[in-house]
């Protein structure tokens, strides 16, 4: 994995911050898996992607829309890379696994809010640094766009 980034959401929740990242990504060309913690997660996330701008589509599926390969944009809450992407999504709570390494960029999104999520992104962080990676953080900006802050 050559980028490990960690966006802090400050502004708005995960699922509110989620479809813009996403649609950035998409708009650079990449390809784009999103990890979530449960099944539950990845259908809440869908219906939002379906309906978070009406002036825009951002093409994308999840489990039990077809072919995953076809989809530049895939929602999911096992382990894999079910559409070739070179952009990994983490949700809190979202499993990982050493295969993670394949992806060119991971990107933990989490909510500050969220005591728990907010543990868990420092000890992935932590876990990173020691394991002699240099992530990068980010922050939700006044925009709605992303800062790095280091």
């Amino acid at each position: 994995m050559s980028e490990v980034r960690f966006h802090h959401c400050e502004r708005r929740r995960v699922d509110q911050a989620l479809p813009d990242l996403v649609a950035r990504l998409y708009a650079e060309g990449r390809r784009v898996v999103v990890r979530a913690p449960s099944a539950e997660m990845v259908q809440a996330l869908n219906d939002r992607l379906w309906t978070w701008d009406e002036a825009s589509f951002l093409p994308h599926g999840a489990a039990g829309d077809g072919d995953p390969a076809t989809q530049p944009v895939f929602l999911t809450d096992t382990l894999g890379n079910p559409n070739a992407a070179t952009v990994l999504v983490l949700l809190a709570g979202a499993e990982t696994s050493p295969g993670d390494d394949a992806f060119d960029t991971a990107i933990r999104l989490f909510d500050g809010r969220d005591e728990e999520a907010l543990g868990e992104a420092r000890r992935a962080w932590k876990r990173l640094r020691d394991a002699g990676l240099s992530p990068s953080y980010w922050r939700e900006g006044e925009d709605g766009g992303w800062d790095k802050a280091r």
